[in-house]
């Protein structure tokens, strides 16, 4: 291959990286539940991209968060889309609820579907995006075949259900590995992280083709949360 191409090629590769953007979605599930209205407003003004929803039903993750109703109500002062992140069993009951309710994005658990390409497609017909999420034991490798069908899939960094978990490290190769997938054929997938994202380990994700990082605790537990959310995206 000519010098002058490769040096093309490599330039094309790190210019795609410089310009990706980075979203910032943080989870509501670290909110102030007693002053919600308050943190809505915090990211409303804040660099915060998307607003993360999770959804726990307690049967397909040991804990239970909110429901439709939450959903709605967030959905009333959001000035930015919400993330809904369903970890439930049988998700496709409720894609129609939840777009109803407000929902800009609808991911589901691979691990909770039976007929993933089903599910997306109807999510996709209800005129939102749609993403698959993937438990941190299940390999990137099982989208081979829907990929080109996302618009989003969303890593778990943590075992899913509760807040506050440490990183899982080897997420930074699994975040590469997904995105030599989507660049070799050409998609337009975004990949999301969630789960002990910090203003630490942020950098390395984005480095690592990330685009977007939910992120809870890092910003809802911190002394100037809009200064966290900015950091986030350095």
């Amino acid at each position: 291959m000519p010098l002058v191409f490769s040096l093309f090629i490599i330039f094309a590769k790190t210019f795609k990286y410089n310009v990706m953007q980075k979203i910032i979605s943080p989870s509501l599930l670290s909110a102030d539940f007693l002053h919600l209205a308050d943190d809505i407003t915090m990211l409303n003004e804040s660099q915060a991209d998307w607003y993360h929803l999770d959804i726990m039903d307690g049967v397909f993750v040991p804990n239970i968060s909110y429901g439709i109703p939450v959903v709605q109500a967030i959905n009333k002062m959001a000035t930015k889309p919400l993330d809904v992140h369903l970890m439930i069993v049988d998700p496709d009951r409720y894609f129609e609820a939840f777009k109803e309710a407000g929902a800009s994005i609808i991911t589901f658990h691979y691990e909770a579907s039976t007929h993933v390409h089903r599910s997306v497609q109807k999510i996709k017909s209800l005129g939102i995006k749609a993403g698959v999420v993937l438990n941190p034991h299940t390999p990137v490798s099982v989208l081979e075949d829907i990929l080109g069908d996302l618009d989003l899939v969303l890593l778990m960094s943590v075992n899913p259900g509760f807040g506050g978990q440490k990183f899982i490290e080897r997420t930074y190769s699994k975040v590469e590995k997904l995105r030599d997938m989507i660049d070799k054929n050409g998609y337009n997938t975004l990949i999301e992280v969630d789960g002990g994202v910090n203003t630490e380990n942020a950098p390395k994700l984005f480095a690592a083709g990330a685009n977007a990082l939910v992120a809870g605790n890092a910003v809802f537990k911190s002394e100037d949360p809009k200064k966290t959310i900015e950091l986030l995206k350095l």
